[in-house]
């Protein structure tokens, strides 16, 4: 069976989080605690983390359009649903993952949360282009998909001009190179994991 591009790779856990379940810290749902699917390796991104990336983003995502590449545990999606996004698409290859992404949008009644069980780098390859303000990038640490996304964002029109786009990473890796006319906004460490913030620059 090959990688799965929505899982994420084990790293660091927050002190605050509950095995198997996940907490959105903000927003309407702040406090709701949701069940993980099952599935070695997966992981919500830490709760401290999320909270500093929000606070980043606290100005752009009231009312975004917002891609979270892959979903895994769906805390990224989720979180930025609870603040305010308009659209939330989530993109998980795993079928047991998806659904239960997909349930938890249910039970929320979140109904800008579309859950796609979709190869990311595929679904970006095959789908109508929208330009998205904000993008998610939280890959299996090992499986080398950063850059090719990049890429594949930077080139089919995925983003509006301005767009921000979120890297989480072991800490050990160097960032990826991004494409022509983006710069790196914010970069910082928390236990094993590197995250970034950057910011597209205007579509061809």
């Amino acid at each position: 069976m090959p990688p799965r591009a929505g899982a994420k790779s084990a790293g660091a856990k927050s002190a605050r989080a509950e095995p198997g379940r996940l907490r959105i810290i903000g927003g309407c749902w702040r406090g709701r605690r949701l069940p993980v699917a099952s599935q070695p390796g997966l992981r919500p991104t830490m709760d401290r983390v999320r909270e500093t990336l929000f606070n980043w983003l606290t100005p752009t995502i009231e009312g975004s359009r917002c891609l979270d590449c892959f979903a895994g545990s769906g805390a990224l999606g989720l979180e930025a649903a609870s603040r305010g996004a308009a659209t939330v698409v989530q993109l998980e290859r795993s079928p047991a993952v998806a659904r239960r992404l997909q349930a938890n949008a249910d039970e929320l009644g979140a109904r800008q949360l579309r859950v796609y069980c979709a190869d990311a780098l595929e679904w970006l390859a095959t789908s109508s282009p929208v330009a998205f303000d904000v993008c998610f990038l939280d890959p299996p640490f090992a499986a080398d998909l950063l850059a090719p996304t990049l890429r594949r964002l930077a080139q089919d029109g995925w983003l509006a001009a301005g767009a921000l786009v979120y890297v989480e990473t072991d800490q050990a890796t160097p960032l990826p190179d991004l494409p022509a006319d983006w710069r790196w906004l914010r970069d910082k460490r928390a236990g094993q994991v590197r995250y970034a913030l950057a910011e597209a620059g205007a579509n061809p």
